[in-house]
């Protein structure tokens, strides 16, 4: 039986899995598809790490791992949805629900002191940021809006900011200091061994990480970021922002980028406050405050504090002569320096750029915002958009095109997978790269509280990047553009390996380019204006951001992407679009019982994960399946019934019963299979005469509190009754799931009847009929008529007590019966047509002549007991 990994994950598309699941395993069943779940949830992989420290019972096996080892399969096929990437905030909060829940697990330690401290931390590193996607990602990125998706936005196009030359929004970046400056980069020659050493400026020597192995034509990168300049820069465009009078945002990944990320993060929490931690420098370090953690977690450290009111009051006094900041929850009073995980930049940029570039204040209104974005290496891309948009005017989704993308991802590529690289430099010195030989790769100089980081590209990743590029740009007919800055060390190395990969491939007729991302970020907006695509092959960041961007001015969201996987095993891995908003979907859900998380990213998904299976195991069944669904969605999408954002109207719950209905309901059109056809007729029938009552009980569950047993770790039962709550629509897929198809009936003659048959299923022709009378052979005095009936072998009498089926028995009559009985009456045959059987008209004239030689009944038989 064909598998398909469904992850079970985090927030509001782990609740909607509870409602959506149950109709994909009822659907699939019965064409030999096996839909089971594997728990990848913050809380399963911080349970997963600490087994020495849990009963038999709480124990988790670690999923994540295992599912590492299914992406390096052939046989993989995975459909992943959006997973939180825990800040340290984050990870607190489910330590401490799980420890609610009797899970005896250790506090997480901020500042590590003994080796069981620094044990545990380490522990826990794997499960912050995003732990996740680097050890599923054994394949590149094949993002792309579904052509039912982009129909609909182009008849129901969402609202766009309004754009113009006057405004003032705009991003700040370093002007050196950055990563994008300090970049070298390296294309091995062999395989080897490589240790991180950092060299202080006295000559001690502290090995940062050892026996890092590289290989043949791999790419290694190092750059460092100066906190000195950084801590300048910041100071320079706080000043800017206030003389300008615009809001001040930042916009980091502190997820995707867990180590460096939170420190710039903390760097700008400091200068932005830099008074108040001048002034309380002492109470902030008896309270263990680290402004890495953002303002979140001070406020929530100063409720131990003796000077909480006079702390407080400065933070206040600051807001009045700095900028304002952004706000991420305006009516909160969350602003863009809480938590780093709030500061999404491939949501918050785009978003930013729909909104016509404005950001909401501490009023709830919006604003032209200044954007730091510190280091250069990408910032250009979103400053291009701002500046066509001031040009041209906002995008108008009906008409614009798309901007698909081809992303390099595999195998941990590039900047998302140096965490285990990066590191806060302790003291001023210089970090150096050495083979096992002792010989320098590269060296940085640093200061003292520099971000250093080194990544790696797999040469095996990148070809196959290339080959998904051109094959992409093949069946689309579409303009390709690598977008690869040759000013920047790592893109020169990757440059070189392109425009050698290239030549592997035929590319006749094809528009493949290479151009910098701010040249190529223009072009394709220049295109889409005109209503053009153009497909964007970048590396890893830049399809994290492309595939957000893009997206959300096309169609308003990036959570109705497809996005597909291709395993270099030859598996596949079929994501579900983002995730940002997932946390106040969950909130709404709590509060009133109205879940309005679209699943359309998981509908998207499930369609090609299907056609694998139909494809490469031979399963004509699971093609008619996904074919099916691929018509359901486009019927979803035109009668519009994504959930609504309003409590007691249609959540994710109803959205999920008219998928499944329009799903049956092509699945019973369709004539590929007749078994398919059969068995969702009759659930096309049973689903249609309960849509009423259905869409009733998924309204009326809404309107109060919902009571799910935890955020990190919910309580299934709870959510499983919480999340199904008709049982109607329970009962019509416990229907589907069983059901069978009936057998074809196995016609038997006439001559073959003895008195050990059973189940027996003749043609006939009836001879005669009448009515028995009273007497020894029917001593009860029920009415009971007797017809002689035959085929060309041979003659039998029928008994039956029903005057409707006697009605049927005219002489000439085609009959067809089924499942008779045999009685014997005084040794001999008797043929019963009790409630069990069936004897109907046959279908058509039966063109045989009865053979009344031959009487089955007339045959007297000894009867023994045995």
């Amino acid at each position: 039986m064909a598998k398909i990994i469904y992850t079970h994950t985090d927030e509001a598309p782990m609740l909607a899995t509870y409602s959506l699941l149950p109709i994909i395993q009822a659907v699939v069943k019965s064409s030999n598809v096996r839909v089971e779940t594997r728990d990848i949830s913050v809380a399963a992989r911080i349970i997963a790490h600490f087994p020495e420290k849990l009963t038999p019972r709480q124990k988790m096996r670690d999923e994540l791992a295992a599912l590492g080892k299914l992406c390096q399969t052939p046989s993989a096929n995975i459909i992943k949805l959006p997973n939180v990437s825990a800040s340290i905030p984050q990870l607190k909060e489910a330590i401490t629900e799980l420890q609610g829940q009797g899970y005896n697990i250790p506090e997480y330690p901020e500042s590590p002191e003994t080796p069981a401290e620094k044990k545990i931390q380490e522990t826990y590193k794997k499960v912050l940021g995003s732990a996740v996607n680097p050890v599923l990602r054994e394949g590149n990125s094949d993002r792309r809006a579904a052509a039912s998706v982009k129909n609909y936005a182009k008849k129901h196009p969402h609202r766009m900011g309004k754009w113009g030359p006057e405004s003032k929004t705009h991003v700040a970046s370093m002007p050196d200091g950055d990563f994008f400056g300090s970049e070298k980069s390296v294309t091995m020659e062999k395989d080897t061994e490589v240790s991180i050493v950092l060299e202080a400026e006295d000559g001690a020597k502290t090995v940062l990480k050892e026996k890092l192995a590289l290989k043949k034509g791999e790419i290694l990168d190092c750059a460092a970021l100066s906190a000195a300049k950084f801590e300048a820069f910041l100071e320079k465009e706080i000043a800017d922002a206030k003389s300008k009078d615009i809001l001040f945002s930042a916009h980091l990944k502190a997820t995707m980028m867990k180590i460096s990320d939170p420190i710039i993060f903390g760097h700008i929490v400091r200068v932005y406050f830099k008074d108040v931690f001048a002034k309380y420098k002492d109470e902030f370090e008896k309270l263990g405050v680290n402004p890495n953690f953002g303002l979140d977690d001070l406020y929530k450290k100063l409720q131990k504090s003796d000077k909480k009111a006079e702390i407080e009051a400065a933070i206040m006094d600051t807001y009045k002569v700095n900028p304002r900041l952004a706000m991420v929850n305006s009516d909160k009073g969350i602003t863009n320096l809480h938590v780093s995980s709030d500061i999404i930049i491939d949501a918050s940029m785009p978003a930013m750029i729909r909104d016509g570039g404005k950001m909401w204040n501490k009023d709830n209104k919006t604003e032209d915002a200044k954007c730091v974005i510190p280091d250069r290496s990408y910032a250009g891309v979103f400053q291009t958009v701002i500046d066509f948009c001031k040009k041209n005017g906002a995008f108008n989704p009906s008409t614009m095109g798309s901007v698909p993308n081809v992303g390099l991802m595999a195998q941990k590529a590039e900047e998302y997978g140096s965490h285990d690289k990066t590191f806060e430099v302790a003291e001023a010195g210089t970090v150096k790269i050495m083979d096992s030989s002792g010989a320098m790769i590269m060296e940085t100089k640093v200061g003292k509280g520099d971000i250093w980081r080194a990544c790696q590209t797999k040469d095996v990743a990148i070809k196959d990047w290339v080959k998904l590029a051109v094959t992409r740009a093949k069946l689309s007919s579409t303009p390709a553009i690598f977008w690869l800055n040759k000013a920047r060390a790592h893109d020169a190395e990757l440059i070189k390996k392109v425009e050698v990969y290239l030549k592997d491939h035929d590319t006749s007729g094809l528009e493949i380019s290479i151009k910098t991302p701010e040249e190529a970020c223009l072009e394709s907006l220049e295109r889409a204006k005109d209503g053009k695509d153009t497909i964007s092959v970048t590396g890893n960041v830049l399809r994290d951001y492309n595939t957000d961007l893009f997206p959300i001015l096309e169609l308003n969201t990036s959570a109705k992407m497809l996005s597909i996987v291709p395993l270099i095993a030859g598996g596949g891995m079929y994501e579900t679009g983002a995730g940002g908003s997932a946390p106040k979907h969950v909130e709404q859900f709590v509060e009133e019982g109205h879940l309005r998380w679209d699943s359309l990213g998981e509908f998207l998904a499930l369609e090609p994960s299907l056609m694998d299976i139909g494809t490469k195991g031979d399963n004509k069944k699971a093609v008619v399946l996904s074919k099916a669904l691929g018509q359901g969605i486009e019927k979803f999408l035109d009668l519009n019934k994504s959930p609504s954002r309003k409590v007691n109207e249609m959540d994710n719950r109803g959205s999920h019963f008219y998928l499944c209905l329009y799903w049956v309901q092509a699945l019973a059109a369709q004539d590929d299979d007749e078994t398919l056809k059969a068995q969702f007729t009759a659930a096309q029938k049973m689903l249609e005469e309960a849509e009423k009552t259905i869409a009733e009980d998924l309204i009326k569950c809404q309107g109060k509190p919902m009571d799910i047993g935890g955020y990190y770790h919910p309580d299934t039962r709870k959510l499983t009754a919480l999340m199904q709550p008709s049982a109607t629509f329970k009962s019509i897929l416990n229907e589907v799931m069983y059901w069978k198809p009936l057998k074809k009936p196995k016609f038997t003659k006439v001559e073959k009847i003895n008195p050990d048959s059973k189940g027996v299923n003749l043609m006939l022709k009836c001879v005669s009929c009448k009515e028995t009378e009273g007497g020894e052979g029917n001593p009860s005095g029920l009415r009971i008529w007797e017809a002689i009936c035959g085929d060309d072998t041979g003659v039998v009498t029928l008994s039956m007590r029903d005057e409707k089926l006697a009605a049927v028995c005219k002489p000439g009559a085609s009959l067809r019966m089924q499942n008779s009985k045999v009685a014997m009456v005084k040794g001999y045959i008797r043929l019963n047509i009790d409630k069990w059987a069936c004897l109907k008209p046959a279908d058509s004239t039966h063109d045989f002549e009865v053979n009344t030689k031959n009487d089955m009944s007339g045959v007297e038989y000894e009867l023994t007991s045995v």
